[in-house]
């Protein structure tokens, strides 16, 4: 029973999924990079994994449904979410820079100024619901699943597992380097590392932007 759901159809597209799924998220960019830096913190970082894990799953699970033709009939929606996204990553990497040229990156947990959980919840759905490239995955994956007909479903499935695993990387990992991070020196090189994955992918989105 099981060898033969191996090679069903349905495995095919979960598999398919899954597969897509690691490829678009297993990448070091803006959302991981705040992941990694709360996860050292331990600043509310399950919260911070479970709104990223609940917003991929809700938009991926959409996307089957057709979400990614209603954000096609919208003409201005890429422009506006590339003019949020680029101010959002532009901020971010302000703070960072600043707490990390002023000496200022010490342990945030240490100098009793952790992140509140609302702030840790509007960084995480940020970096997910303002990054252009997540609406673009939701395109291609809105496309991907339509191959698979009535099986597309499982075929989002596989993208939302690929997607909890990455997270579950980032967070277990950003635990195993925290103890790297008890000098001040450790935590200026984090966050002038930040800054300029932020800056990096700004320009990005200024380039895509342009064109």
């Amino acid at each position: 029973m099981l060898a033969s759901f191996f090679y069903s159809p349905t495995f095919e597209a979960l598999s398919s999924g899954f597969l897509t799924g690691l490829s678009l998220f297993a990448v070091v960019g803006a959302q991981s990079a705040f992941i990694l830096r709360q996860g050292i913190m331990r600043s509310h970082i399950l919260t911070i994994l479970t709104v990223c894990a609940l917003s991929d799953a809700i938009f991926i699970t959409l996307s089957v449904f057709g979400l990614k033709e209603i954000i096609l009939l919208i003409p201005c929606f890429k422009t506006i979410v590339l003019i949020f996204g680029i101010l959002f990553l532009i901020s971010y990497a302000y703070k960072a820079a600043k707490r990390s040229i002023n000496n200022n990156s010490n342990l945030i947990a240490a100098s009793g100024t952790i992140m509140t959980r609302k702030s840790a919840i509007i960084g995480a759905l940020g970096f997910s619901l303002l990054n252009p490239h997540f609406w673009l995955d939701l395109i291609l994956i809105g496309s991907l699943s339509s191959i698979f007909g009535d099986r597309s479903l499982a075929y989002a499935f596989g993208v939302i597992v690929a997607s909890i695993i990455w997270l579950s990387i980032l967070g277990l990992g950003s635990r195993m380097f925290a103890p790297f991070f008890s000098s001040q020196k450790a935590w200026r090189i984090l966050d002038g590392f930040i800054s300029i994955i932020m800056i990096f992918m700004a320009i990005l989105l200024v380039l895509k932007f342009e064109t």
